[in-house]
């Protein structure tokens, strides 16, 4: 359950039908255990009300980066210019992250994953990966896992 103040992720769908992430503070509860009151950043208007499952704490594992186009892992130049999108996700998501190695063009582990930086955040050493999306569409996920 969230508590007023608790930074978090709301994941929707933009107009366009894409996919949207979101970032904000828990503005209040409502009493309604389905829905929480957000206030987005950049929003002035006031608190969003948002459905409970649509969200998501920030941690470092729950900041995730989805991207269009699934060859993004074949190109090893843009692998690299994964670590910068991704750390940049981060930052406006709110966190801290700290001595970031890249790995090069990425390292590759099982399948179509690939290992793209060592990082430290939260006190502990973090693996970004850069995987083919869940989904199955044309998309790729990026996200840093526990080392």
């Amino acid at each position: 359950m969230f508590q007023p103040g608790d930074r978090v992720r709301w994941m929707t769908t933009g107009d366009d039908g894409l996919p949207l992430v979101r970032y904000g503070f828990v503005g209040g509860l409502n009493g309604d255990a389905t829905r929480v009151a957000v206030m987005l950043d950049g929003e002035l208007k006031g608190d969003r009300v948002v459905p409970h499952a649509e969200l998501a704490p920030v941690e470092i594992g729950t900041v995730e980066l989805r991207l269009e186009g699934a060859d993004l892992l074949d190109d090893p130049s843009l692998r690299q210019g994964l670590v910068n999108l991704w750390t940049a996700e981060a930052d406006q998501a709110g966190l801290e992250i700290r001595d970031v190695s890249p790995l090069g063009t990425g390292v590759r582990e099982a399948g179509d994953c690939f290992a793209l930086a060592e990082l430290r955040a939260a006190g502990q050493q973090w693996v970004l990966k850069a995987l083919p999306d869940a989904s199955g569409h044309d998309m790729i996920c990026v996200r840093a896992n526990p080392l």
